[in-house]
């Protein structure tokens, strides 16, 4: 079966910066749904027509990935406010930041604690690969026809590099899928 829209395909990859340092391997294949929201449009568009086997490389810019890097999406927040175990990297749902932070923090970003000071911490809304253009070779492991529910839901489960608040959850953890 060749990949087209409204389908999945099981995928591995591994995903390194301009410099050729390796960011992300993915080996055991995930499955993304192709005409969702799974990935990223340049994606969906190289695998067209692609099958188990192929593999594919792809540089993808910034503006077609996690976009250009933001500095407004910086913020210097009171370290009183925050918990004690507070480590770098931990990330916090921008509804839930503690009740002391600026007003001016949209609530619809996810913030990275990129470093903490005696009096302040940085928060960072920023995608951690934002600003950066990537390389990516795919693999496609397997293909087969979507079901009706992950066509209704735009999802085959899994979004290409989704990050998930780790404010109740074991601090320091680098995935990235």
């Amino acid at each position: 079966m060749k990949i087209t829209k409204q389908c999945v395909a099981a995928l591995s990859w591994t995903l390194s910066d301009t410099l050729g340092e390796e960011l992300d391997v993915l080996e055991e294949p995930v499955e993304f749904l192709i005409g969702g929201d799974d990935l990223f449009e340049v994606i969906e568009d190289a695998l067209q027509g692609c099958s188990a086997g192929s593999t594919i490389n792809l540089q993808i810019e910034p503006e077609q990935g996690f976009g250009e890097y933001n500095e407004q999406l910086v913020f210097l927040e009171p370290r009183a406010e925050f918990p004690a175990e507070l480590e770098e990297g931990m990330t916090f749902d921008g509804t839930a930041l503690p009740a002391g932070c600026s007003p001016d923090t949209p609530q619809d970003a996810l913030y990275t604690v990129t470093e903490i000071y005696p009096e302040h911490v940085v928060l960072d809304g920023n995608h951690p690969l934002a600003g950066i253009a990537l390389r990516l070779r795919l693999t496609v492991r397997a293909v087969r026809e979507a079901t009706e529910e992950e066509i209704g839901c735009g999802t085959a489960g899994t979004g290409f590099f989704r990050i998930t608040p780790m404010v109740n959850l074991a601090p320091g953890s680098d995935a990235l899928h």
